[in-house]
């Protein structure tokens, strides 16, 4: 791995000049994280000795359809490759959240033998599992080689692939089209976000309905949530920006559910044609309402994540010098962004533990935390635990019941960091 620089523009990355839905040159960037690294892109041990790949993590809002966007496009063969650690299937919450939506839609769709759900980014068939216990025929499409093929092993179809408008006309030809179309946590991904939703609309019955989960910006500026920026997320959804993009391809948003899942996220309900319900006109008024369609409203957004890292920085700093030992949870993506952004590493942290096979033995990008089982927390029994992955604080505390009962504690760092006993 090569350091990127200034002077290898394009090799790796692209910085856009306009916005990713409406492509209006209208964009003013309102926070600069800096320049790291990508968040899923754990290390070896072989890799510690060598350079890392950068890139700026700039976010900016578009002034014409209020679109809040990264303005920094990596790679995805770089970002989503075989060895991407991700797999929804090791998160107990993530799994029970996505059982209930399955078993929702079979119901109020009248799913059977004769329907087809497809889902996008299937990862390793956490949720298309649960079509296939009732007898529904599923599709899934996923870019990496490891998630794709547990998916297959576990009875979900999937083909191996980046979903793009020429895929939908492929898949509608010879699967035909579906009665549901799932999309979890990927719109947000996809560097050709019209492409993407112009897809789903090829492959949508016009009796369908999509059924797409990403998270809400409101949440993530109203909690301070700067950690769900990473490279992976190009974009951050407003309902109202959402609205304008589906409206944009023929696609009409008639439904949308507030979710708390990770910090706070957003399940709307896409057809084909137009039946907007009193759920999304009142979140549409509310967000005008507030300003979330303004650049005025994210203009303060960047001191206090300054403020929020001051905070946290100022806590481990005198834990550190009062002689505690400092570990963190969770190796997700949000992590690496919090503790790369904060400048912790192994000088203030010891380890970082998390339950996904996947990433034990591997290594934080930048921090360089050495990823370990969640039993190393009882076994080392650090004094304090950073919650990385805090949008599942809950579960995390309801699974250590042990550590916590010998005394250790959490660090909860977002939206104002406080200590869990």
């Amino acid at each position: 791995m090569n350091q990127i620089t200034l002077e290898q523009p394009g090799k790796y990355s692209r910085t856009e000049t306009c916005c990713r839905s409406c492509g209006s040159g209208a964009l003013e960037a309102f926070l600069d994280l800096g320049s790291t690294p990508l968040a899923d892109r754990l290390l070896t041990e072989k890799m510690l000795t060598e350079e890392e790949l950068t890139f700026p993590l700039v976010v900016a809002f578009c002034k014409d359809c209020s679109l809040v966007q990264m303005l920094e496009t990596v790679s995805p063969e770089i970002l989503f490759a075989d060895a991407y650690p991700y797999y929804s299937s090791f998160s107990p919450a993530l799994m029970e959240h996505s059982r209930k939506n399955a078993l929702a839609r079979i119901k109020d769709r009248d799913l059977g033998s004769d329907s087809l759900v497809i889902e996008l980014a299937s990862n390793d068939g956490y949720l298309l599992r649960n079509y296939v216990e009732k007898g529904i025929p599923v599709l899934g499409i996923d870019p990496a080689d490891g998630p794709a093929a547990a998916a297959r092993k576990v009875g979900v179809k999937t083909i191996c692939g980046f979903f793009t408008e020429e895929m939908a006309a492929d898949v509608a030809e010879a699967e035909g089209q579906a009665d549901v179309v799932h999309g979890n946590n990927v719109l947000a991904h996809v560097a050709d976000t019209n492409g993407f939703v112009a897809g789903i609309g090829k492959i949508l019955k016009p009796t369908g309905v999509a059924v797409i989960e990403m998270p809400y910006l409101l949440p993530l500026i109203e909690h301070i949530e700067f950690d769900t920026i990473y490279h992976e997320h190009l974009c951050y959804f407003s309902l109202t920006a959402l609205d304008k993009l589906f409206r944009r391809h023929g696609l009409y948003l008639n439904r949308v559910e507030e979710l708390s899942i990770h910090g706070g996220s957003l399940r709307i309900f896409v057809e084909r044609q137009e039946n907007v319900g009193e759920s999304v006109s009142t979140m549409l008024a509310n967000e005008s309402a507030i300003g979330l369609d303004t650049p005025e409203f994210f203009a303060e957004f960047s001191e206090r994540v300054d403020g929020l890292r001051s905070k946290l920085l100022a806590l481990i700093s005198d834990l550190k010098a009062e002689g505690h030992s400092v570990a963190a949870y969770g190796a997700a993506a949000k992590g690496a962004t919090m503790l790369n952004y904060c400048g912790l590493d192994t000088t203030q942290i010891d380890f970082v533990v998390d339950r996904n096979a996947h990433k034990q033995g591997k290594y934080m990008p930048g921090a360089h935390l050495p990823i370990l089982p969640p039993e190393a927390l009882v076994e080392k029994q650090p004094d304090y635990v950073l919650m990385l992955a805090w949008n599942f604080a809950d579960e995390i505390i309801a699974q250590q019941q042990d550590y916590l009962a010998a005394g250790g504690r959490f660090i909860v760092p977002v939206p104002e960091p406080r200590i869990v006993e």
